[in-house]
């Protein structure tokens, strides 16, 4: 039996990326960029409204800051609301079956802010996070999704304990303990998507990470082996019992995973399984100047992982809509775009959009995508129009924004203030302004303590 926990522990204690680092930054700054944008955007969600006031007496210490509503609040209470927050709009980005940043940057900057961290030192962090990420979810062959678990609350909370570690400066020790710890406080479920639940996924992971290290740091034991044990994290997430628990990291220190696999920038603040059919489907519709009148009928092909994502078939409200292929193509017809003014209740209910959604029909691709395994090798959007024509998207392999098909600086930049001033209409609280806080976390590795991020 491998010593992986032992393993994941001392890459965590003594990370080495050689001389990949900047590029590894480069990634990195991306993902903090994202996440602060889509916090501010998430602000006015009811889910965010509900974990503030659940957490609103829990005023021990003042360690980390809530930028969206202008408090100081405990590290972990600061990093649950803010976590949960960048992950309310489902806009944040996605990596390794999951939503990476959004657990691992609020973690990040809470304890970055109560420690008095640099900008480097957060880097460092969130690559650490990344790789330990990365180390766990390519050992199972399996679909977390297809087995009920979200990735993001599953792997989430490890990663973002190995980052936290990394900013204690723990040893080796502390380090494997906190891991381990966390490895029991890891969870999230499919059956909760299109709920308020599953952005408390995202929250919950990243205050259950500094949680789990601060309990290490007291003095609480936990399993040396809580990872490869044959009733261990690995072991549970696998019921069919094809992940690798046996072999030793062969990545960790070495050249840093997030270099290929990267991070994908979201276009739509819907479920990601379904962006490559929405840019097909706005593709066709403004190319052919299509009024949902136009439409008789509308084919996706989706893989079966998306597809069990995509659950709600008849959403009532933006939250459901959220993980709806129907809907997905609904805004496509009606407003030729899936955008935050679309993901309204008033907008999901309106007669027009809920009369397309009869005309989507699903079909599956099983070829699965070697880089993303979640999602099929293609997509495609056939629509079948009223005077006979059938207009193809054609094989759509990578969405705009996508790693392998990136979002430029501008596209990164716009996305960033669109979301920070749809925050601030809904009463964000904003210290700098957008552009100064924007230049602040794209050049993130030249700021010093990081307690002056958000100040003016």
């Amino acid at each position: 039996m491998s010593q992986l926990t032992r393993a994941l522990a001392q890459y965590v204690a003594s990370p080495t990326f050689g001389d990949a680092q900047s590029e590894a930054f480069r990634i990195a700054k991306l993902g903090f960029v994202d996440t602060v944008g889509t916090m501010f955007a998430g602000c006015d969600e009811p889910v965010v409204k509900i974990v503030l006031k659940h957490l609103e007496n829990r005023n021990e210490s003042q360690d980390a800051p809530v930028p969206l509503a202008g408090l100081l609040k405990p590290s972990m209470v600061a990093a649950c609301i803010n976590a949960t927050a960048g992950h309310a709009l489902d806009y944040d980005d996605v990596a390794m079956a999951g939503h990476p940043s959004t657990v691992l940057v609020p973690a990040i900057l809470a304890e970055s802010h109560r420690l008095g961290r640099t900008g480097h030192e957060a880097l460092v962090a969130y690559v650490v996070g990344y790789e330990v990420w990365s180390e766990l979810v390519f050992r199972d062959p399996g679909k977390y999704h297809l087995k009920g678990w979200h990735p993001t609350g599953v792997l989430g909370t490890v990663a973002a304990a190995a980052a936290v570690a990394s900013l204690n400066r723990l040893d080796v020790d502390q380090t494997s303990t906190s891991l381990a710890i966390a490895a029991s406080m890891a969870s999230g479920l499919v059956a909760n998507f299109g709920t308020m639940t599953k952005p408390l996924h995202a929250g919950r992971a990243a205050s259950n990470a500094i949680e789990a290290v601060q309990l290490a740091m007291l003095g609480l034991t936990a399993a040396p082996d809580a990872f490869e044990h044959k009733a261990g994290y690995l072991a549970a997430l696998s019921p069919a019992g094809d992940v690798d628990r046996d072999s030793s990291p062969s990545r960790l220190g070495g050249r840093p995973r997030i270099l290929e696999t990267g991070l994908s920038i979201k276009r739509y603040p819907v479920c990601y399984s379904c962006h490559r059919s929405i840019d097909g489907a706005v593709k066709l519709v403004q190319e052919h100047d299509l009024k949902p009148s136009d439409v008789k009928s509308v084919t996706v092909t989706i893989g079966p992982a998306q597809a069990s994502m995509l659950r709600n078939h008849t959403p009532r409200t933006g939250l459901e809509a959220k993980f709806s292929i129907e809907f997905a193509m609904a805004s496509a017809l009606v407003a030729r775009e899936v955008g935050l003014r679309q993901l309204t209740d008033a907008f999901v209910l309106e007669p027009e959009v809920q009369a397309q959604f009869e005309k989507v029909r699903t079909e599956i691709n099983n070829k699965p995508c070697p880089l993303e395994p979640t999602f099929s090798y293609t997509d495609r959007v056939v629509m079948h129009l009223h005077d006979g024509r059938t207009l193809d998207s054609g094989d759509i392999r990578f969405p705009l924004g996508n790693a392998e098909n990136p979002m430029d600086e501008a596209g990164m930049r716009s996305k960033f203030l669109d979301c920070l001033a749809s925050g601030r209409a809904l009463g964000a609280v904003t210290k700098c302004d957008d552009e100064t806080l924007y230049e602040r976390l794209a050049n993130l590795e030249t700021q010093g303590d990081l307690k002056a991020l958000f100040e003016a």
